[in-house]
Parts: structure tokens; sequence; C-alpha cells
């Protein structure tokens, strides 16, 4: 298993994030779903817009396939290239330990 941290540094405004929520949605999800993996994306965000997306996959290559996909699309009809300036940085790591912690069930319950 492989994690792959995004990194979009802030301060990011409105109109940024908004961006980046509909290329998510409409552009970069479809790209990467044709891919046939299965991935976990977890976007974290802040109040100043900075944000980091962990997306998980069961190899490397998932990740850096999709990277390829993502690069790979071109801008929608209406998608303004300068509220898209694309990442600061993306780190990959191989997962070393899953842990699932639920006190619940610690209790018996």
């Amino acid at each position: 298993m492989y994690a792959q941290l995004t990194y979009f540094d802030g301060p990011r405004t409105p109109q940024q994030t908004a961006a980046s929520d509909f290329a998510g949605r409409e552009r970069i999800t479809p790209a990467v779903s044709k891919l046939g993996y299965p991935f976990h994306v977890y976007l974290l965000r802040r109040q100043d817009g900075a944000e980091v997306v962990l997306t998980i996959a069961e190899s490397e290559q998932a990740l850096l396939d999709a990277q390829k996909a993502i690069m790979g699309t071109g801008l929608l009809p209406g998608e303004d290239p300068a509220l898209l300036p694309g990442p600061d940085r993306i780190e990959l790591y191989p997962v070393s330990d899953v842990h699932d912690i639920n006190p619940a069930s610690e209790k018996g319950n």
C-alpha cells in the first residue's frame, strides 16, 4: 500500500478553492476513475484555503498512473488556469503500518 500527499499551500482565495473543487469533481475524478484502480482520497483544508490531499492506493504504480492521467487532462470550458496553479509539492510514501482504533471495541461493545 502507498500514500501520496499533495500539498496546495495557502493562503488560497475562495475562488481558487472553488476552482479546485470543480476540477476535482468534474475533471480529475473521472480521469482517475478510468484507470481501474481503487483509491481512498481524503481532502484536508484549512480556513486559509491551504489543502493537503491524502490519496491511498494499493501500489505506487497506481499513484504514478493517476498523476499521469491528471496531467494529461485538458481544462474544461470555463476553467481558468490562473485559479489552478497546481500543487506546491507531491510526496509518495510506502505505508508501513495501519491501525484502526475504535474505543467502543475495547469495552466489548
